[in-house]
């Protein structure tokens, strides 16, 4: 995992993105935040187990059918299983220990 921090590579409103194997970071402060850390290691863990491309693909999809759903793109996003998982785990630091494979596909 490489972090990178740049406040322009960050869209409006979050603070992360993991682009593997990147983390872009909005503020510097968040490489010692083990929450964000956390909840980007287990976007890392979703992007390795669908081979990287595959992974972009099914969060876009996703991200248009809940947008679709909700008629928002806060709620859209918030809703997508990769996040949905990442969420709800972010702060059980030892998640990804004992994390089952395709776990992502839970939150769908």
């Amino acid at each position: 995992m490489f972090f990178i921090v740049s406040k322009y590579l960050i869209p409006k409103g979050f603070r992360g993105l993991t682009l593997y194997p990147f983390v872009f970071m909005k503020f510097v402060v968040d490489k010692d935040n083990p929450i964000f850390v956390n909840h980007e290691k287990i976007h890392l863990r979703q992007q390795i187990e669908l081979l990287v491309l595959p992974f972009y693909i099914w969060y876009i999809v996703e991200y248009l059918f809940r947008l679709v759903q909700y008629r928002n793109r806060y709620q859209a996003y918030r809703n997508i299983s990769f996040e949905r998982e990442a969420y709800e785990n972010e702060t059980k630091l030892d998640y990804l220990k004992y994390r089952g494979m395709y776990r992502f596909v839970k939150f769908l």
